[in-house]
């Protein structure tokens, strides 16, 4: 078994999604369970690009890619990223963004995404991604995370070609036991926002800080369900006084 996590910006604006393109997606997810996913999740909205997450059986992979990038068709404000695909390698363009992790198949399907968002292409941001993905890979808990962001064309399986402009990078790790959720997402975000300029937002913030800088949201995706670690991560790193 997979995790698939497919990332775009089909916004109509560049800073953040409306709640009808968010009603949209998420009405249309139980249509990725009719394609053979396990289960399925609009989990990370981020400025203007959004991510859909699914589980997936390794021959279901193809599919389920596919019926997630015609929801993200059907339910666009722009084309945006989706029109950077190509069938062929020489065609492709700035696109979706992708990542992809192994489950073992003894554990429940559990894994911290992180997705993030820049307003002028920022191109650290692969730093920034590469970083995250280093911090997770090989921790204990860990089971298998995604694969680094690197220079050309990369093959998205069932779907077609994207280039290296793609420039709002999604990471997937995926986790052995929930006890080691908070430890690899903590790892994943301290190395990340370890970077200059980079902010953590909540689950569908708009990108409304100084341009320049990059943004990113983590969730979990527990056996199905949903967690904005932004929000227990904002309570943990409060300093607490002391008198």
């Amino acid at each position: 078994m997979k995790i698939t996590s497919i990332g775009a910006d089909i916004s109509d604006n560049d800073t953040s999604c409306s709640r009808e393109l968010i009603a949209s997606l998420e009405a249309s997810i139980p249509g990725l369970l009719d394609a053979g996913a396990e289960s399925a999740a609009l989990t990370n909205i981020t400025g203007d690009d959004v991510v859909i997450s699914a589980f997936v059986e390794d021959d279901m992979l193809e599919t389920v890619n596919r019926a997630i990038v015609e929801i993200l068709r059907d339910s666009s404000e722009s084309l945006g990223d989706l029109e950077g695909i190509s069938d062929e390698p020489d065609g492709a363009g700035e696109g979706i963004s992708y990542a992809e992790a192994a489950v073992r198949q003894d554990r429940y399907p559990d894994a911290v995404i992180l997705a993030f968002d820049t307003y002028g292409g920022e191109d650290f941001v692969a730093d920034v991604a590469n970083s995250a993905i280093a911090a997770a890979r090989g921790m204990d808990g860990v089971t298998d995370v995604s694969q680094e962001i690197r220079p050309g064309v990369r093959e998205i399986p069932g779907v077609g070609y994207v280039s290296d402009k793609t420039d709002d990078p999604v990471v997937a790790a995926t986790i052995e036991d929930i006890e080691s959720v908070g430890v690899a997402a903590g790892a994943m975000l301290g190395a990340a926002l370890g970077h200059k300029n980079v902010h953590l937002v909540r689950r569908g913030s708009p990108s409304h800080v100084i341009p320049g800088s990059v943004i990113v949201s983590a969730t979990a995706f527990l056996n199905g369900n949903l967690i904005d670690l932004a929000v227990p991560f904002e309570e943990r790193t409060r300093i607490l006084r002391v008198l």
